[in-house]
């Protein structure tokens, strides 16, 4: 009898850590090199127009390559356009920048929009430091917004290597220039590569990276789709989340709820190291970014259980 509960014991813990593993999407390792990567000294703070930042275009353009997805910018991966600098005067106040658009193409009629900005403020010179003395040092822009290209790179490796034929197309999106006032996801909405009326919803990632476990995850635009509601029913994450209604707000989904897209924002809020030389890789709660990208994974699990359009509403 004790051998017997014994075995019986064993085999219940593996099958609890088996659904643990499952719900694991994320792969941890991976989510920490891109954000040492996008947030280190080297890259000086990915200001609009600076070089660190096209060396991080770079980056993002051959993840998507490794991964087999298609090409959807305007020349390749890439969707160029000039960005202006308008809160400070600096002599170069006309730089150039880029989205990096990529396709998983399902065969299926609509297309759901993952993004993420992945520019920064440089070393301070184009204005927004929250550093009263910060004009010249090196804002490595961890939480804002390397945590949202991980999540980005993540959610495309996840889809495009589950050798799942899905209900919907996947179109993600690397924005530039959302620090100079969401230019790069105002300039695609303007200038699309697909279709506006082929996108069913965009979820976008921005500051993921500093989760409160007792507050949780921010979960804006819940308003935006009668949809949504149903869609988050069953979802048991292992984080806590809480949401908000409006389709608005600082972030690049804004410029598609102007478009009548439905949109999710996920984020976990404002902290002192924001728009601050010190948002650094180490202050990153890596566990909980991870926590978030899996919860991401099961709100599209859910979307992709149906194949019609999600009807927007405005929140306002």
């Amino acid at each position: 009898m004790i051998k017997l509960y014994i075995k019986c014991t064993l085999l219940t813990l593996f099958s609890v850590l088996s659904l643990q593993g499952i719900a694991q999407y994320s792969n941890p390792e991976l989510v920490k090199k891109h954000i040492n990567y996008l947030a280190s000294d080297k890259m000086k703070g990915r200001g609009t127009g600076s070089k660190e930042v096209f060396k991080a275009a770079d980056y993002i353009e051959k993840y998507f390559k490794t991964l087999k997805l298609q090409p959807l910018g305007e020349k390749g991966f890439r969707q160029s356009f000039d960005a202006k600098v308008w809160k400070v005067k600096v002599s170069d106040s006309i730089r150039k920048a880029d989205n990096i658009i990529a396709f998983l193409d399902n065969g299926a009629p609509l297309t759901i929009v993952i993004g993420a900005h992945y520019d920064h403020l440089g070393t301070g010179h184009q204005g927004s430091s929250k550093d009263s003395l910060g004009v010249g040092k090196i804002h490595n822009g961890a939480d804002d917004n390397a945590s949202g290209v991980a999540g980005l790179l993540e959610l495309a490796r996840y889809y495009s290597t589950n050798n799942l034929k899905e209900s919907y197309n996947f179109l993600f999106i690397a924005f530039g220039a959302e620090e100079l006032g969401l230019i790069g996801s105002k300039y695609f909405t303007e200038h699309p590569t697909l279709p506006l009326d082929k996108i069913t919803g965009m979820l976008n990632m921005d500051m993921i990276g500093r989760l409160n476990p007792e507050q949780g995850v921010a979960v804006i635009g819940y308003g935006t789709s009668k949809k949504w509601p149903e869609i988050f029913e069953g979802i048991t994450p292992k984080i806590k989340f809480y949401t908000g209604h409006d389709g608005n707000g600082g972030s690049d989904q804004t410029s598609f709820y102007k478009k009548n897209i439905p949109v999710l924002f996920f984020h976990t809020g404002g902290h002192p190291d924001y728009h601050m030389p010190t948002d650094d890789p180490e202050k990153i709660n890596y566990s909980g970014l991870t926590g978030i990208i899996d919860f991401e994974v099961m709100v599209i699990n859910n979307m992709l259980k149906q194949s019609e359009k999600l009807e927007f509403q405005f929140t306002n």
